[in-house]
């Protein structure tokens, strides 16, 4: 529970520390006093959004502190285990805010993102506010409302999740569904081609081969011709040639046994021009010998030619691009049946999801049926307690028209009413009077709040509107909540106010430079005082602080 709440130079408080025990707590003083300030305080400390706003005039920076005891929390012990927080002590959640609208928050002692003060906080206290009403008109608050009293929001998460999960997988299939026309004909067009290529079979260099093969043949004429003058000029002629030419050259030059150095190196170039001719002539004759000027082969060169070069303007490429183009089309076709693949498995997931869904929501439905006649007879009982005989509540539940799955389950949850007797049960919104609402959404309220594993309850002013008898009533109840954990009551009524444990007096200070907020809890007599107060205005009579004792006295009884 909440056991310790410090302000410092928060909107118009200067300084404030406050101890709180368990119980009901009554939260009184004047309006403009600056009651609501210290529960806007606590709830920024909880993580809600602050602005430079909140800085009190003067001051460079805005600090609040709340400490918690955590021995009977166990679910937030555990939160905070997960994350390295916790410690032995109270758990101190701490916010600053800079003039400059700035904000830090701390748990612990440790800075942490906001999202951590509020998850955790949501664990700590549940705050109830004089508007909590208006919100009873749209029918998300009438499912939430049933869940958490049917203890069923982390099913109601799955089921949000599930629904999610269907919608983003069928979004995604009929992404690839409403291609698929276009992708088949892709796909035709992709496979003739790669057939075309494949039956090709271009091998590699093949066609650098190709070209100087039919090249070659296609002058074969002068190019026999032109090695057998060359052989004749070499090694035939009969009226001299190069080898006998060489051959005589040398025998006239190696009758002479002692040859000057010059002589000598002349002697050896001629014998290796010799033995490089004779080479040459030997190759030319090989060449000659296997050389084969086939028509035939030509035109099958020519043939395999012709289908490369029309392939490869057929797909406006270089003839040398063709092997590179296969490769290319082959990725993008297998990334095709990749997407053929990708739509099978995506409507597997979109089955499972859909079964998965209808898992969780129909034990959300489940959850819902059992816990909406419970709920409904416990409001209705509250109602007839604050100040509405014959008043009926209802809470009916439609099976939803869509066959889609929907994050908010199978049905649709609606509050139905009937505020005097023999009239029929109408929606909320149509029925209900501010008045009428406002003890309504108390009793819903203070039902669902029986309920709530939150330790620590905060009701702002939700008594609005209600007087009389009925205002004690509420008064009872809130202690009665206060029996079973933390209640701080923010109230206007003395009814309400008798029935507290513990009462806080706020009220404004006034100094010589400044006025700024302070908070006293008072004693017996102080207590007395202040509920006489409220009954009779400012000026205290014996007949109000006998009244007020009387109401305190009946209160503890």
């Amino acid at each position: 529970m909440l056991v310790h709440l410090s302000i410092h130079n928060y909107a118009i408080v200067e300084h404030l520390d406050l101890e709180l025990n368990g119980g009901m707590s009554v939260i009184t003083g004047e309006t403009g006093a600056g009651k609501s300030i210290m529960l806007d305080a606590l709830s920024l400390a909880l993580g809600d959004r602050a602005d430079n706003g909140a800085v009190r005039p003067g001051a460079d920076k805005a600090d609040i502190l709340a400490s918690f005891d955590l021995t009977a929390i166990a679910e937030a012990r555990a939160w905070l285990d997960e994350r390295d927080l916790d410690n032995d002590g109270p758990c101190i959640l701490r916010r600053v805010i800079t003039a400059e609208g700035r904000s830090r928050g701390y748990i612990n002692g440790s800075p942490c993102p906001l999202g951590d003060l509020k998850a955790l906080g949501e664990l700590l206290i549940d705050i109830h506010n004089q508007h909590e009403h208006q919100s009873l008109l749209k029918p998300d608050t009438h499912r939430r409302l049933l869940d958490e009293y049917a203890g069923s929001q982390e099913l109601a998460r799955q089921v949000q999740l599930a629904a999610q999960r269907w919608r983003q997988t069928r979004q995604e299939l009929e992404r690839i569904s409403s291609a698929s026309d276009e992708q088949r004909a892709r796909h035709q067009l992709l496979s003739y081609q790669l057939e075309e290529l494949d039956n090709l079979a271009l091998g590699e260099n093949e066609l650098d081969q190709l070209e100087q093969e039919h090249k070659t043949l296609a002058s074969a004429e002068r190019l026999l011709g032109a090695c057998r003058q060359v052989l004749e000029l070499c090694s035939e002629s009969d009226a001299g040639n190069v080898l006998s030419a060489l051959t005589g050259s040398l025998q006239r030059l190696t009758a002479f046994p002692h040859q000057p150095g010059a002589l000598g190196e002349a002697t050896n170039l001629l014998a290796s021009a010799q033995i490089q001719v004779e080479e040459a002539v030997g190759e030319l004759n090989r060449f000659l010998d296997h050389f084969d000027a086939d028509p035939q082969r030509q035109q099958l060169l020519e043939e395999r030619l012709d289908s490369i070069y029309t392939l490869a303007r057929k797909h406006r490429v270089q003839p040398v691009d063709l092997t590179g183009l296969q490769q290319q089309l082959f990725e993008e076709l297998e990334g095709l049946n990749a997407d053929d693949q990708a739509g099978e498995r995506l409507s597997e997931e979109l089955a499972a999801y859909a079964r998965h869904y209808q898992e969780k929501a129909t034990q959300l439905s489940e959850l819902r049926q059992q816990a909406a006649g419970t709920l409904a007879t416990a409001v209705e009982s509250e109602m007839q307690r604050l100040g509405m005989p014959g008043g009926r509540f209802s809470i009916e539940l439609r099976t939803s028209e869509q066959g889609d799955p929907q994050p908010n389950g199978l049905e649709q949850v609606e509050f139905l009413v009937s505020a005097n007797p023999g009239q029929p049960l109408k929606a909320l919104a149509k029925v209900a009077s501010g008045g009428e609402l406002s003890r309504i959404s108390l009793a819903i309220q203070v039902i669902t709040a029986q309920t709530s594993r939150v330790p620590t309850l905060v009701f702002d002013e939700v008594d609005v509107g209600i007087g009389g008898p009925t205002a004690e009533v509420v008064g009872q109840l809130l202690r009665r909540l206060g029996e079973r954990g933390q209640v701080l009551t923010v109230t206007h009524l003395p009814q309400v106010a008798a029935q507290g444990h513990q009462h806080l007096f706020v009220h404004k200070a006034r100094g010589t430079e400044a006025t700024h907020t302070a908070v006293a809890a008072l004693d017996a007599a102080g207590r007395v005082e202040e509920i006489a107060r409220m009954l009779g205005g400012v000026d205290l009579t014996e007949e109000s602080l006998a009244h007020a004792r009387k109401m305190v006295s009946s209160a503890n009884s």
